[in-house]
């Protein structure tokens, strides 16, 4: 089975930085769409960023310009570099797949989540 695993998440002062890292591990073919969402304590889950096979991005604006989404292929991993952190960026954090995998005998694409990790802006 596939799995995403999320690291990365912790406290850290307004202003300060962290790095989100999420790795997906399995018997996966290839991996279209990577992804990270949030959802903030009585809020929806909102898509923070989200990333192509192919190295296209896509930013909520609320993060544009002080949040990048990367990935390595090789790896099956997804990165996102949070600067300029601040208080209303305080959530947790999930990880997003679109993954290709075999399932009963057919090339498939399922999505998936990682289990989330805590992102915490406060002084």
């Amino acid at each position: 089975q596939v799995q995403l695993v999320e690291s990365g998440g912790g406290l850290v002062q307004p202003g300060g930085s962290l790095r989100l890292s999420c790795a997906a591990s399995g018997s996966i073919v290839s991996i279209n769409r990577m992804g990270w969402y949030r959802q903030a304590s009585g809020k929806q889950r909102e898509l923070v960023a989200h990333i192509t096979g192919g190295g296209s991005t896509n930013y909520a604006d609320s993060v544009k310009g002080r949040f990048t989404i990367s990935r390595d292929n090789a790896k099956n991993t997804v990165y996102l570099q949070m600067n300029s952190l601040k208080p209303e960026d305080t959530a947790v954090y999930y990880c997003n797949a679109e993954i290709r995998l075999v399932r009963t005998g057919t090339i498939g694409t399922y999505e998936y989540w990682g289990k989330g990790t805590q992102v915490t802006v406060s002084s």
